[in-house]
């Protein structure tokens, strides 16, 4: 089965948005499957916090750092369920986005 996250995205469609304080990853693609993620396993991610000034600097980072240090508060679909979260309800991305712009 080819990796459903492999196709990179723009900032504001992610996959799935991290959060931790003031600190906001999107993450925009995924490089290897979840069942074959190790601790060096990298994301492609827009990230934000005041030390960027309000504005993203994308990059890649370590899944585990993200996953560690940040709550998951939106993601598709596909991604809770590739991920095993059992959450009752969490916003998409495009949701989440919504209610965080009518804020």
């Amino acid at each position: 089965m080819a990796n459903p996250f492999a196709k990179s995205r723009p900032a504001d469609k992610p996959y799935a948005i991290y959060r931790a304080g003031d600190l906001v990853w999107h993450v925009l693609k995924t490089y290897k499957q979840v069942k074959n993620e190790d601790t060096y396993a990298r994301w492609m991610v827009a990230a934000k916090s005041d030390a960027t000034f309000g504005s993203f600097d994308m990059g890649d980072t370590y899944a585990a750092e993200v996953q560690r240090y940040g709550a998951l508060v939106a993601a598709e679909p596909a991604w809770l369920e590739a991920y095993g979260y059992k959450q009752t309800y969490l916003p998409t991305p495009a949701e989440y986005l919504w209610q965080v712009a009518d804020a």
